[in-house]
């Protein structure tokens, strides 16, 4: 897989629609095809309802994965509110208020999550030669590695946020 900038997650080639004449290049022994082809994408809406399962909490957020694609925080002003991040388990909470008062409804990893997707983000990560700011740095310093597709979910609406917690029994 592969994310193409300002297209989405390049996931499978779907077909080839066109192959062009074969040619070779003078001093280079290759064949050189052009071929057309289409790619199958994933790029979801803005506004789009989606169900992935929560691969972990932080003080950033719910990070969410789809399986195939793991790029996705809900932060914490588009969770159900009132919210809190539980240092000690490590997930969000929402504290739910009922007649009988509040209760805590864990956010734990492996749960089924519906969110709208609220925002997306491409970073151009192509290579880049050096620069003289990165020969002054240590080379034990690592640069952080920015992910070059990310979406941002919200589950402060009604139906959204654990499937666990819309079912009736």
């Amino acid at each position: 897989m592969q994310v193409v900038y300002n297209v989405g997650l390049c996931i499978c080639l779907f077909d080839i629609t066109k192959l062009e004449d074969a040619y070779v290049f003078p001093g280079d022994g290759a064949s050189h095809t052009k071929v057309h082809f289409r790619y199958v994408v994933f790029h979801p809406f803005l506004d789009e309802i989606l169900i992935g399962k929560i691969k972990g909490c932080s003080p950033e957020g719910v990070h969410v994965s789809l399986g195939f694609f793991d790029d996705i925080l809900i932060p914490p002003e588009s969770l159900q509110q009132p919210a809190k991040f539980d240092e000690a388990e490590q997930v969000w909470v929402w504290e739910y208020e009922t007649e009988e008062g509040a209760h805590d409804l864990y956010m734990d990893t492996g749960e089924e999550i519906r969110f709208r997707v609220v925002d997306e983000s491409f970073v151009d990560t192509s290579p880049t030669g050096p620069s003289s700011a990165d020969a002054t740095t240590s080379s034990e310093e690592l640069p952080k590695k920015e992910a070059p597709y990310t979406l941002v979910g919200s589950i402060s609406e009604p139906g959204l946020g654990l499937l666990s917690w819309w079912t009736s029994n």
